[in-house]
């Protein structure tokens, strides 16, 4: 046998004299003459006797053909090649390669492209990789401290721990995530994102702001134009699933700890925004179904249902939700005729556990008319749902009643059960709890059952003492009562003052503009206390209130100011002090609620009333001046009775 330097298969390579002309060689195998006789010999990468086999050569099983360090080997028929591992390069710049032909692997910098770790990271390179660390302010959005870019790691902004719920902070930090997260267009995918985020431990601000991003984003939830109809369906559904689960974690027993630490402000206008946004999304996603679909789905503490039908099929679909034994169901107006190419859009959202984040609101009340005694009064004892629907036109299925039958989360008496449902404004999201349009149908000790005439978020209220309803009715009967006597009563004092001369003096002319402003907050007061629909006009209402109660406060000390000058004996001038007068009565008064309105106009005008918010101390912007004008009062009466005892 005769050695060839043409690897080592060739070695083992030998073969019997025969005659190649006469009977072939095997495949893989060849005819040469060798030492002066002709016989098959294996060809280069394959080993065997030549006659009856030729097996490949496994190259790579041969330590003497390895590849080198930091590279891979690869047997191929008759032959292999090496490649680099990840992280590293050949130094002749080919993918692959043959270790004879003197080439290496050298590690490959990664941290030479300035991109490699995206914005606000630093890039660090190491023997076959690199990692990425977030610069100082920052954090990955998976809380890990060193990532690689490809597994969808990122580093975002640290929200202010010092932030104590400022305003400023909280939208600083909201608009951060918006520009963020505005490079999302489909839902699914935002809604995945938001998830994320909000799965981990939350803090106040995050609470706020991510709720700010999901109401932000319920019209982008139900966009779907550019999606094909035979797909919407299931789009709909992982829509509708992916944000139930997300709405799940701000409204779980886990997170009940951070929103006890927001201010009462914060926690209802936020908790409205959430349920309010809930509400709309999962209405605009459910549109767009294509064919009749009745949808649910479920997380630890939320759960939903959603119907969508055409008209042809409103007589045989009866929306209604059944979820741990509370029911609700709708009932449309009956039509004699249906429009054919109408549809109908309903979703059903049950809240299993924010009932205490509602009763412990300072806003948790059974009437938007009552007052802080309420407080006590009104406690949410079941959880708490939700109906909306959407037909096109309108007109096609109207509402003429709901009813729902909730279990009490305890055991409550059967006379102190009260159906309620929160009343809230969409501008400003402040809300309270109302009973207008339900009615009480049963009650013991374990369920509530109730009937409404219009949708929005209900639940059972456990009332404790005998205030009610009905005690509420009969004190506002008797307080406009009074007041419409009153008013009368002022209408002849202004007459008698005005048109007859006989009695015309300062002193009478101080009581007739008191009279006048008596009467005017009274009647404001009469038409415009509880006219809360509209946040503009209440306000209006709230501020002609605190002016003309002021211009009273101011006429009453006028004339106790008159008064003293008649004890003393001060000698003055009639025309001189009748302008002083009504620049005090009137213009200070006007002076004191453009001051108030300037610093704090929003506080004007309530969900429950159109008066002055107790929110941030507002409502000292009447009292206060009230009770200066009242001590300057009992001053001037100290003195006065000082003179006459002497």
């Amino acid at each position: 046998m005769r050695l060839k330097r043409m690897g080592f298969s060739t070695l083992l390579n030998c073969s019997y004299t025969q005659n190649c002309t006469k009977k072939p060689c095997v495949p893989n195998a060849s005819c040469e003459i060798r030492n002066g006789a002709e016989g098959c010999y294996c060809n280069i990468g394959f080993s065997g006797n030549g006659v009856s086999i030729c097996e490949d050569d496994n190259e790579c099983g041969n330590l003497t053909q390895s590849c080198g360090e930091n590279a891979n080997c690869t047997n191929t028929e008759g032959s292999y090649y090496c490649m680099c591992e990840p992280g590293f390069r050949s130094s002749n710049n080919q993918d692959k390669f043959i270790t004879n032909d003197g080439t290496t692997c050298i590690d490959i910098d990664e941290c030479s492209d300035l991109s490699a770790c995206g914005d606000h990271a630093v890039c660090e390179n190491l023997h076959g990789g690199y990692n990425c660390s977030c610069k100082e302010g920052y954090q990955t959005s998976t809380g890990n401290p060193q990532f690689t870019p490809n597994d969808g790691t990122y580093c975002q902004e640290i929200v202010n721990a010092d932030c104590h719920l400022d305003n400023a902070c909280i939208a600083a930090n909201i608009n951060k995530t918006l520009t963020k997260m505005r490079h999302i267009g489909e839902p699914v995918a935002l809604l995945q994102e938001i998830y994320r985020n909000s799965a981990k431990d939350l803090s106040p601000v995050d609470v706020i702001t991510y709720i700010e991003v999901l109401a932000e984003s319920s019209t982008l939830l139900g966009y779907m134009n550019s999606t094909a109809n035979s797909a919407k369906d299931t789009l709909s559904n992982s829509t509708l699933t992916e944000f139930v689960k997300t709405v799940n974690n701000f409204v779980q027993r886990d997170t009940f700890i951070v929103w006890d630490k927001l201010s009462m402000h914060h926690r209802t206008t936020h908790l409205t925004k959430l349920i309010h946004a809930a509400e709309q999304a999962t209405l605009r996603i459910s549109q767009n179904f294509q064919k009749t679909t009745q949808f649910d789905t479920n997380s630890s503490d939320i759960a939903l249902k959603a119907f969508f039908f055409d008209s042809y099929h409103m007589k045989h679909i009866h929306p209604h939700m059944n979820v741990d034994g509370d029911d609700i169901r709708i009932f449309p107006k009956r039509k004699a005729a249906y429009n054919s190419n109408g549809n109908v859009a309903v979703a059903f959202l049950h809240y299993k556990s924010i009932g205490p984040l509602f009763s412990s609101s300072d806003n948790f009340l059974l009437e938007p008319q009552s007052y802080d005694e309420a407080e006590e009064d009104g406690r949410v004892i079941s959880s708490v749902i939700s109906v909306s629907i959407s037909s096109n036109p309108p007109t096609l299925y109207e509402l003429e009643k709901i009813t729902f039958t909730l279990s009490h989360v305890k055991t409550a008496d059967k006379d102190s059960s009260r159906c309620a449902f929160w009343n809230y404004l969409p501008d400003t999201m402040n809300g309270s709890w109302s009973s207008e349009g339900c009615e009480l149908m049963y009650s013991n000790e374990t369920h509530t059952s109730c009937r409404c005439n219009h949708l929005t978020h209900f639940a059972i209220l456990m009332s404790s003492g005998s205030s009610g309803i009905k005690d509420y009715n009969t004190l506002t009967r008797i307080t406009q009562l009074g007041i419409i006597i009153s008013l009368i009563c002022l209408a002849i004092c202004i007459f008698t003052f005005w048109f007859f001369s006989e009695i015309q003096s300062t002193r009478t002319t101080i009581h007739k503009n008191l009279c006048c402003s008596l009467f005017l907050a009274e009647f404001v007061f009469l038409v415009g206390i509880n006219t809360n629909t509209n946040k503009l006009f209440c306000s209006i209402i709230a501020g002609l209130l605190h002016y003309f109660f002021l211009a009273a406060f101011a006429w009453m000390c006028i004339e106790g100011i008159h008064l003293y000058l008649i004890v003393v004996g001060v000698i003055y001038n009639k025309g001189f002090l009748h302008k002083n007068f009504y620049i005090f009565g009137y213009l200070s008064p006007a002076v004191v609620v453009g001051f108030s309105a300037s610093l704090g106009y929003r506080y004007y005008g309530t969900t429950k009333v159109c008066w002055l918010s107790t929110e941030n101390n507002f409502i000292w912007s009447f009292i206060g001046p009230a009770c200066l004008i009242i001590l300057v009062s009992i001053f001037k009466i100290v003195v006065r009775i000082q003179k006459v005892m002497t």
